[in-house]
This record gives structure tokens, C-alpha cells and sequence, in this order.
């Protein structure tokens, strides 16, 4: 899973676009363009652009005070691998937070990954594996009622009617998934937590928008590992069913559904704690202890 690519968006504010462009070329090595682009020396571009829906915010003192729009700031990467980029990418977090760099409720994380490998098999996958851990991932990702607009869970009607059809051409899904939606605000499917609108569209990505966002690299390092895991098992899996399964324990199946999807060992151990500390009950123990 690891040797498929993805890029991502980080929204923040606390420093101005110029500013975040000037920290990420002193730790990358890299080259101004314009004013808000960096050209890193292996010929990648990283972009910090204007988002609207951030609230502009900085420090002041003791105190975060209101700004104006130079403080709204979407990094968006290049192309990244997980082995080779992760590190760089983390620094480069670090240290944005280090400038004082900071996020609020309005400031989400988007991972877009890449569309090549999907068939309308794996979409429909997708759809169902999402539409079955809705409520888990909700409650453990803490997504901010500020951004849910941004971000909806998936919905019902689309997953039924995409089990009842199974469509086995790319086509059939773009149509069931665009069903409610008439020609002019078909982009208004994007904010779902599962967006195949950038998939449909000349991006060719499949994009997840459930997390809020953070300048913490050991998060933003579990979030990518979430996506990359959920991405594989989509492809690799025969089918996927959309059932919710009962829960009586949340951290318990957070933890065997994460170690059945790639989340094993050591390397992952702070992904896991990271993906299970806001859910309730014991990730060791199923039922309480003499239940």
C-alpha cells in the first residue's frame, strides 16, 4: 500500500503565504516562484495558495487575534510517495509550526490519492467500506462541526443504489453518483468525507476530506497512513460490505479493524493511539474484564 501515491492539502494560518513559502524553501533547498511557490531541487513543485474558508488568525501576545486573508494558507504538496516523502514532509510541518504557523476549526486536511489502480470494482469497495465505518471514523477523527459541510457522510442513497446496481463500468458509478445532483452542482458532491467528484473530474484522484487539521506531524502521519490503508484494502479486496457492524467496544474494533488493514507492529504503534485516544472502551480487551 505504501508504494502508491498521494498528495495532500494542510489549511492553517497563524503565518502569512509568503511566510510558510519562505520556510519551506530554507527546508527543502529550494527555489521561490512568484511569491507563494517552491521549486524543490528534485524539480517538485509545493504550493501554499489562498483558501476562503479559513478563519484568518495569529498570535498576539498572550492572545489569537483576527487577521486579514494573507493568513489563510493551504499547503498543497506534490506528488508524494509514502517511504520517500514522509520524512521531508513531517519536517516541513514541524517547522511551519515552529514560525508560528497554527489551525482553528475552520482549517481542514484533504489526501488525495491516486485514481490509476481503481476499476469499478475497487470504487464500489470504497463507497461501502465507508459507508460501513462512517460513525467509527467520525468519533475517533473528531471532525469539528464548523467543517461537517465540508465533509458529510457518505450517503445512504448513493450506497444503495450502488449495491442494488452493481455497475460494472466506470460510467454507471459517475451517473449513480451524480444522480441528485443536476449539471451545474455536480461539484457540490465534493464535500463528502469519500469525494469521487475529483476522480470524475480531469484530476483522476480519489480524495478524503474527513480530517481536521493539524500542524502535529505524528497526526498528520497517521491520517496518511489511514488513507493509504483504506486506499488498499479498496483495490485489493474482492468486495466490501456496506452493513455497520454492531460495536459494542470502539476501541477494540478500531484497533483489529486498523491491524487487519496494515497497521501492524512497532512502526504503527503511534498511529494506532493517535486513531483510537477519542473512542471509548479498551483496545485490549473486547468485553469488560469477569463480563
Amino acid at each position: 500500500m505504501f508504494d502508491r501515491k498521494f498528495g495532500i492539502e494542510i489549511e492553517f494560518t497563524g503565518i502569512t503565504r509568503e511566510k510558510a513559502t519562505q520556510v519551506a524553501a530554507e527546508h527543502l533547498g529550494g527555489r521561490v516562484q512568484g511569491s507563494t511557490n517552491v521549486k524543490a531541487p528534485d524539480g517538485r513543485v509545493w504550493k501554499f495558495v489562498y483558501d476562503g474558508s479559513i478563519t484568518p488568525q495569529k498570535k498576539s501576545r498572550n492572545s489569537v487575534v483576527g487577521t486579514d486573508s494573507a493568513y489563510m494558507v493551504e499547503l498543497v504538496s506534490p506528488i508524494l510517495t509514502y517511504r520517500e516523502d514522509i520524512d521531508t514532509l513531517q519536517e516541513l510541518v514541524r517547522k511551519l509550526r515552529k514560525a508560528s504557523g497554527m489551525v482553528n476549526s475552520s482549517c481542514g486536511i484533504h489526501i488525495h490519492l491516486n485514481g490509476a489502480d481503481h476499476s469499478p470494482r475497487s470504487i464500489r469497495n470504497f463507497v461501502n467500506i465507508i459507508a460501513s465505518k462512517n460513525d467509527l471514523f467520525y468519533k475517533a477523527l473528531q471532525i469539528e462541526p464548523d467543517r461537517m459541510r465540508y465533509c458529510k457522510k457518505i450517503d445512504r442513497h448513493l450506497v444503495e443504489e450502488m449495491n442494488r446496481q452493481k455497475p460494472y463500468t466506470l460510467q454507471q458509478i459517475k451517473d449513480i453518483w451524480y444522480a441528485r445532483h443536476c449539471r451545474d452542482r455536480q461539484a457540490q458532491t465534493r464535500y463528502n468525507f469519500l469525494n469521487l467528484h475529483s476522480f470524475f473530474t480531469g484530476h483522476r484522484t480519489i480524495e478524503l476530506r474527513g480530517f481536521n487539521s493539524t500542524l502535529h506531524a505524528g497526526k498528520i502521519r497517521s491520517y496518511i497512513v489511514l488513507a493509504l490503508a483504506l486506499n488498499n484494502q479498496a483495490i485489493t479486496q474482492k468486495s466490501a460490505s456496506s452493513r455497520k457492524p454492531q460495536v459494542e467496544n470502539e476501541k477494540f474494533a478500531m484497533r483489529v479493524y486498523l491491524n487487519r488493514i496494515g497497521f501492524i507492529g512497532d512502526e504503527f504503534k503511534n498511529c494506532r493511539e493517535h486513531l483510537c485516544c477519542h473512542l471509548s472502551g479498551n483496545s485490549a480487551w473486547r468485553y469488560r474484564v469477569g463480563a
